[in-house]
């Protein structure tokens, strides 16, 4: 499973179980779905720590894989280095 996936069900799990710790106070229920959000925020912040510390190191991997193939689609367009299409330099 992703990090991405885990670390928003983690998310999402995080505030159902405050929401539900929340359930049976009196009070607003606009004011009970803020108080969760935002102590859910707060939770995850700590809780969290380690799915969101691997989601930001997959994406910065996608990004640099991503930045990699626009250099090299980059110079095989304007010819050169004499790239290809698979990114090998022609003989």
């Amino acid at each position: 499973m992703s990090a991405a996936v885990k670390y928003t069900l983690g998310r999402v799990g995080l505030f159902v179980g405050v929401l539900a710790a929340l359930w049976f106070v009196e009070m607003n229920m606009f004011l009970r779905l803020m108080l969760a959000l935002v102590s859910s925020a707060a939770l995850s912040f700590f809780l969290l720590r380690g799915w969101r510390d691997e989601m930001a190191g997959e994406m910065a991997e996608a990004a640099e894989r991503r930045r990699a193939e626009k250099d090299r689609l980059r110079s095989a367009l304007a010819g050169d280095d004499g790239a290809t299409e698979d990114g090998e330099r022609r003989g």
